[in-house]
């Protein structure tokens, strides 16, 4: 089994008051590669100023890693079977809906790729179709969550 971690890191800034539930939501995410990205709760459940818009939030991280999983799977496929992907672009969204007990969660998460291939041997629509469809099985995170996860491919 591989080990997959980083450090999530909150500082209370200079005696600001806490309690009052005004404190900022703004902290760091480092990688093991040194990556650090600025992240923050997202504003449409903390309003600005305890929130960062500039800043990654969960709601977006989590889709994202979704687009890029599914991605990474597309590309691996693609290449196995001969086809030169010039690009891909994923304009991916997640929709939030109150649970049966009212509580939001991640009900539904939207791929919306776009791939242009390159080179003298193109698949047809079928193929892609089937390369998006093999991907989502493959998907390490697409198969660990109880949100549908749906792909749209755009087309070409």
């Amino acid at each position: 089994m591989s080990r997959h971690a980083c450090q999530v890191q909150w500082q209370r800034a200079d005696d600001a008051p806490f309690v009052d539930n005004r404190y900022s939501r703004r902290h760091v995410w480092r990688f093991d590669g040194g990556t650090e990205v600025p992240a923050s709760s997202s504003p449409q459940v903390v309003r600005v100023p305890m929130s960062d818009p500039a800043a990654v939030d969960p709601e977006e991280a989590f889709v994202a890693a979704l687009s890029s999983c599914h991605m990474l799977w597309f590309l691996n496929l693609a290449a196995l079977a001969g086809w030169c992907v010039e690009s891909y672009t994923d304009d991916a969204e997640g929709h939030m809906r109150p649970g049966a007990d009212g509580k939001p969660w991640m009900a539904e998460v939207l791929l919306r790729p776009h791939v242009i291939f390159a080179g003298e041997r193109l698949p047809d629509d079928d193929a892609v179709q089937a390369l998006h469809h093999r991907a989502h099985d493959e998907c390490f995170l697409a198969r660990s969550v109880k949100s549908e996860v749906r792909v749209e491919p755009a087309a070409g």
